[in-house]
């Protein structure tokens, strides 16, 4: 903001013009410092004290010179704070109203309700795949996005008006992230109530509260101290699994992904098996598994018949299941 910095630059010329008054009247009319120093605040402040000591000539001279050169500093820094002030004010304002215009433009989006640290990590990812989302949390300090300009919606998401701010209506999923339990039942309960057909994920601190928040509504409940434990063993029995897992899901070490392509009706793979759709020949994507309406094949084999609606669950590098997607997609 030019205007923070015209005011440092103000400050930094009239710290140094304090000590050159300081010192003209040390040396010219051989007051003590700090007696100079009194005398430079109240000339920049324009109180209009009389002088502590009676000046010479040269001392006159000199103070009419600080007192046209601190004076300007003074007013000049006055100015540039009211600017500076103006332009947060405003730029807080706009930034809200843009905000505004973005949320109110939100469909097919995700409310991810709480900005902990589970929420944040959430948002994050979301954000890295330039999924649209807007984070409802109650406090206003937890509110502002770490690494972006993330939608925000500030209040409580137990109540319906907050979700209905955030278009519920619209949205395709909700995550209940807060630090507690109830507050996250009471969301889900709101939420299914808003909008029958959409998909809830909640958060959970006990493992008795996943039954509760199944039978409130939601679609899955993730545990994240269970997992923390489950991770934490499973590092001690088989590192070199979990390792993997690690390249695969966070891009550490390795280029490779674990995604999820939905079957197109005219798709070029719709109706074949495995082995004649050509996947692993053509774009080198490894299928891992295919969820079919009511259940997972893990492993298929390559006689395994591939339909319309089927999800491919695959691994392979970002660029083999882009071309996955295409080939799976209906065909112009």
């Amino acid at each position: 903001m030019k205007a923070l910095r015209n005011l440092r630059l103000i400050g930094a010329a009239l710290l140094g013009l304090t000590f050159i008054g300081m010192a003209g009247f040390h040396f010219i009319e051989g007051w003590p410092w700090f007696d100079g120093f009194y005398m430079v605040i109240t000339t920049f402040t324009t109180i209009g004290y009389q002088e502590i000591h009676p000046l010479s000539h040269a001392g006159r001279v000199f103070n009419v010179g600080l007192i046209l050169v601190g004076v300007l500093l003074v007013f000049l820094g006055i100015g540039s704070l009211t600017q500076a002030l103006l332009e947060f004010e405003l730029s807080s304002f706009f930034g809200r109203r843009k905000m505004e215009r973005e949320i109110s433009r939100l469909s097919d989006h995700y409310i991810i309700c709480g900005a902990g640290r589970v929420g944040r990590s959430a948002a994050r990812e979301l954000a890295s795949k330039q999924v649209p989302f807007v984070i409802v949390d109650h406090g206003a300090e937890r509110a502002p996005s770490p690494g972006g300009d993330w939608p925000t919606i500030v209040g409580d998401a137990t109540q319906g008006q907050t979700l209905r701010a955030a278009h519920i209506e619209r949205a395709r999923g909700l995550v209940a992230a807060t630090t507690t339990d109830a507050t996250n039942l009471y969301i889900v309960l709101t939420a299914r109530e808003l909008n029958p057909k959409l998909q809830i994920i909640a958060r959970a601190s006990e493992e008795d509260a996943e039954k509760r928040l199944l039978k409130a509504g939601a679609d899955s409940v993730v545990l994240p101290y269970l997992f923390a434990g489950q991770r934490i063993a499973r590092s001690f029995l088989q590192p070199h699994v979990v390792s993997f897992l690690d390249s695969a899901t966070t891009h550490l070490g390795m280029d490779l992904e674990i995604g999820e392509i939905c079957v197109a009706n005219a798709s070029r793979v719709a109706g074949k098996t495995i082995e004649t759709s050509r996947i692993r020949q053509d774009c080198g994507a490894v299928i891992l598994a295919i969820k079919r309406e009511k259940k997972m094949d893990f492993n298929p084999s390559p006689e395994d018949l591939i339909e319309a609606g089927n999800y491919l669950i695959a691994m392979g590098e970002s660029s083999q299941l882009r071309q996955l997607e295409r080939m799976a997609a209906a065909q112009s």
